[in-house]
């Protein structure tokens, strides 16, 4: 938690002690919001919320009690400060039993007010990062399993599970969108340690700087704008799992750094001293060749085999395109779902579509695909007017690098219709899909070409 990020609404209908107060509070760090009444207050507090609101007992109109139950009606995460010069045991004890942070009786000294501000802001920042740890915790439990029915699929997640339990570092490699987080997430679900924190970090998008704050933590005074201490993600991971998602990315000092914490299993905060114990399993991925990089000098060898205890190489999915129909029909689903429209199919025209495109992006591009049929369609089913172009464009790439001569346009052309013919099983329907053209126009081109069953001739 930091202060500059803490916002204070100050609400007193003693115009000095406002003003007076307010200063403080902004040299202090905290974003300052001042009221001389606790109707104007109300109206703040109707159109935006503060970490803190620290406010006089007794005003006209609205006084403090009833700003404290408003407050708590509408930003339950806030926290409220009651101070007033007529302190009573009844009045305070009201305070507490209506949620109330704090109860100050003026006069007060300011030192005392500004340990009690921080207090109640440290409170708020960690009720937000226990809500956000717990929506982390129920997104995991609620997702699915990984859905496959490749039988290499089927392998590689039979040796996540086995080795989930064991505690050792994995290395997870494959192309970008196969699932590489979704790998890490199912050995955290299975390790001894599913009910601890998972947090992942993309290596790549931080600078050297900010990664070093992001994975360690800083403390007081360790830079300009530091003005309290924060903890790093390797903190926020104890007892669970930080998953390192594009490692090669990092530099080759901050890989000094993360050598050092894993073997070592202790962290220095950016401009500490003191050690930090560790007590987080590593994952890391890259969509690079790992043994590549360090055979050039940008990846250390030492970090490599400290990472590499375990590698499970995720394939791309037109490896697995077995996969696609569970896969499709299962983004079909949740995107209806998400738009909140109705449940749609998807036609055998377009499923072959989709079956014969390489998908370049791989899981992350087919979601993509779906997602988007589910936003264009109107009707009940998705066919292939509903898929983007480049699915076409695809497949017919693919049948482009199939090994051949140099055949005429007519030859070219009968070729490609036999192709097509050959992957929908003879399905007229599906591959004048495929084709871009309707069934009829194909039936005239397969009678030209001498295609029609009895009339290849000497082209069979």
């Amino acid at each position: 938690m930091t202060s500059e990020h803490g916002s204070l609404l100050i609400v007193d209908d003693e115009v000095i002690a406002v003003r007076n107060l307010a200063h403080v509070m902004r040299k202090e760090g905290y974003r300052v919001t001042t009221a001389e009444s606790g109707v104007r207050a109300s109206d703040l507090l109707a159109r935006q919320s503060f970490d803190v609101v620290m406010t006089d007992l007794r005003m006209d109109g609205v006084d403090g009690m009833e700003l404290l139950r408003r407050c708590r009606e509408r930003h339950p995460e806030s926290e409220v400060i009651l101070v007033t010069g007529f302190a009573t045991l009844e009045s305070a004890v009201e305070a507490m039993r209506e949620g109330a942070f704090y109860y100050i009786a003026k006069p007060y000294r300011l030192e005392d007010a500004r340990k009690v501000v921080r207090e109640a802001v440290q409170k708020v920042w960690l009720k937000r990062e226990n809500r956000h740890l717990k929506e982390q915790l129920q997104g995991l439990r609620t997702k699915g399993p990984i859905i496959a029915r490749d039988p290499g699929m089927l392998k590689l997640l039979e040796v996540a599970r086995q080795v989930a339990p064991t505690g050792c570092n994995v290395l997870i490699t494959g192309e970008s969108g196969v699932g590489k987080e979704l790998f890490a997430r199912e050995l955290h679900r299975h390790s001894g340690r599913p009910e601890g924190p998972f947090v992942a970090v993309n290596c790549g998008v931080f600078t050297e700087e900010l990664l070093a704050g992001e994975l360690f933590g800083h403390e007081k005074g360790a830079f300009t704008g530091a003005v309290s201490a924060r903890a790093g993600l390797m903190e926020a991971a104890r007892g669970g799992t930080l998953f390192l998602d594009e490692v090669t990315e990092m530099s080759l000092s901050m890989q000094v750094k993360l050598l050092r914490a894993i073997q070592e299993r202790e962290i220095l905060r950016v401009g500490g001293t003191q050690a930090i114990p560790v007590d987080a399993r590593f994952i890391a991925a890259t969509n690079r060749d790992l043994a590549d990089a360090v055979a050039v000098g940008r990846f250390r060898k030492d970090l490599y085999f400290r990472l590499n205890v375990i590698t499970l190489n995720v394939p791309p999915l037109k490896e697995r395109r077995g996969d696609i129909e569970l896969l499709a029909n299962h983004f079909l689903k949740r995107g209806a779902e998400r738009m909140e429209r109705p449940a749609r199919r998807i036609s055998p025209e377009a499923m072959a579509l989709l079956r014969e495109y390489d998908f370049p992006g791989n899981i992350r591009e087919l979601e993509n695909v779906l997602e988007r049929a589910v936003a264009l369609c109107e009707t009940e089913e998705i066919d292939a007017t509903h898929l983007p172009d480049e699915l076409r464009v695809g497949v017919i790439r693919a049948f482009r690098r199939r090994p051949g001569g140099s055949p005429t346009l007519e030859e070219l052309e009968a070729d490609y219709i036999r192709w097509v013919l050959g992957e929908t099983g003879g399905n007229q329907t599906l591959a004048a899909s495929i084709l871009g053209i309707d069934r009829v126009s194909l039936w005239r081109k397969l009678k030209r070409l001498r295609l029609v069953a009895g009339e290849e001739g000497g082209n069979g």
